[in-house]
């Protein structure tokens, strides 16, 4: 399986439009949220058109520069996995959108409950999804918002600012790949014995990732490649 990972377009067509072949060799597109130009809320919905136009089989969740009210346009879109838990092709996906309290001058910030309860999907298919650890082989996660301590939500004078619940919750459920966003600064690739996280960076500033992942003979998802690029 191949993917597309990006993350924070903020009404950036061109560099859409530049991806071209990425969309075309991809088997899905995991989009990690900021449809809008911070401030520009307006420039979301030509993103999510757009979008949709590149790729039939585009995963989402919204940034927190993104209005609340713009997820009934995703889920019309038939894109978002935010609080829901799509299946395709052996792999389960589950996102949750939106980025912890810091600022409050972006329109879509949140309580790291809040956050983590969009999950709550993934806790009721547990029982028949999970092994007999409460461990998936097959789950991505979106997140917009990074988990804490990783290569993906790093500051550049060296601050962890991701969230402590979101790592624990990795933790817990053993999510083969996450894709996270959020903090330009952190592009980056984490990796521990379960599981790959990565942060793309902003694809308005000409980022993006590649990801490959791999089924073996017992149904358990790896990933066998991941790769951060640029434009």
């Amino acid at each position: 399986m191949k993917f597309l990972v990006i993350s924070d377009i903020h009404g950036d067509l061109d560099n859409l439009d530049k991806l071209d072949a990425c969309f075309k060799e991809a088997d899905a597109v995991l989009f990690g949220g900021d449809y809008a130009k911070f401030e520009h809320l307006e420039t979301a919905k030509p993103v999510l058109e757009k979008l949709t136009k590149k790729h039939e089989n585009v995963f989402s969740v919204l940034g927190n520069c993104d209005s609340p009210d713009f997820l009934s346009e995703i889920e019309g879109a038939d894109v978002s996995v935010e609080a829901s838990l799509a299946f395709f092709e052996g792999t389960a996906i589950c996102g949750s959108g939106g980025g912890t309290k810091f600022t409050g001058t972006t329109p879509f910030e949140r309580e790291e409950d809040e956050i983590i309860s969009d999950y709550n999907v993934v806790e009721d298919s547990s029982a028949e999804c999970a092994d007999e650890n409460g461990h998936w082989s097959n789950l991505i996660l979106i997140m917009h918002n990074p988990p804490k301590d990783t290569a993906c939500d790093k500051l550049p004078n060296g601050i962890h600012v991701g969230s402590e619940k979101l790592s624990e919750y990795i933790k817990k459920r053993t999510p083969f790949l996450v894709v996270t966003g959020h903090i330009h600064e952190s592009a980056g690739i984490e990796k521990t014995d379960t599981t790959t996280i990565v942060n793309p960076g902003s694809l308005a500033e000409g980022k993006y990732a590649w990801v490959e992942a791999e089924k073996d003979s017992d149904g358990k998802w790896t990933v066998t490649k991941v790769e951060l690029l640029s434009l």
